[in-house]
């Protein structure tokens, strides 16, 4: 039996047992997305976009302290890679069907693996409804700066995913009146609009969600802190 086949019975076991009821969550954390449109820019930015571009992103949260139905995850990651339909956030298109890619911490047993699905898709609504595939691969954070205003995060999923962020700068502004357009994809307490020094994702183009992608120097990502108690 491979690992990827104890995986999914590991999944569907759980799922069969638990997946009826709301999950009980309590986690806090960190979290980083980058999307393959600006989330922070001038009107003329952002309307050239919408619709156009923006069906892409990638994100991930370390929990520091946190557990979904009595099972504990402190310490986990858990990120994903979403391919939509067209723009996320915007209210005036149709975004969905939206296709997704969880990936788990390795240091996470089949039943916190379990949780961690839960817990992604609980802070994300039903935007990680339609998992097209699931990894399992060691996630690094490293996050620097003294405040959320000023944090830079670095952010791996093995070889397939990684977020680079830094403080969005004077020098990152055209129009002058920028401002934060979309929200994030998650649920979070505080979220800062950072500027991306990668945003990549490397996964199969025929078997995960039939793109990859490379998208860095532009202001389309969030860092953010986030605490759920539900």
């Amino acid at each position: 039996m491979t690992a990827w086949t104890r995986l999914g019975l590991s999944l569907a076991v759980a799922a069969a047992i638990g997946w009826g009821a709301a999950p009980s969550i309590e986690a806090n954390g960190i979290y980083v997305e980058a999307r393959s449109a600006d989330v922070n820019a001038g009107s003329c930015f952002i309307n050239s976009e919408v619709q156009l571009v923006g069906n892409l992103a990638v994100f991930g949260w370390q929990i520091e302290r946190g557990q979904v139905d009595g099972v504990r995850l402190d310490g986990l990651k858990v990120a994903a890679a979403v391919k939509a339909r067209s723009t996320l956030g915007d209210l005036t298109g149709e975004p969905y069907p939206v296709y997704s890619v969880l990936i788990y911490d390795e240091r996470a047993t089949p039943e916190q693996r379990f949780a961690l699905r839960r817990f992604a898709q609980r802070m994300t609504g039903d935007l990680l409804e339609r998992v097209v595939r699931e990894y399992t691969m060691p996630i690094e954070f490293r996050i620097e700066g003294e405040s959320i205003h000023e944090t830079r995060v670095s952010f791996t999923a093995g070889t397939l995913a990684a977020i680079r962020t830094r403080a969005i700068e004077a020098g990152d502004k055209v129009c002058g009146h920028e401002e934060t357009f979309y929200p994030p994809l998650a649920k979070t307490d505080h979220a800062m609009a950072a500027f991306t020094l990668e945003n990549r994702f490397d996964g199969d183009s025929r078997q995960d969600l039939g793109v990859r992608w490379s998208l860095p120097y532009k202001r389309n990502a969030f860092v953010a802190t986030f605490h759920v108690s539900e």
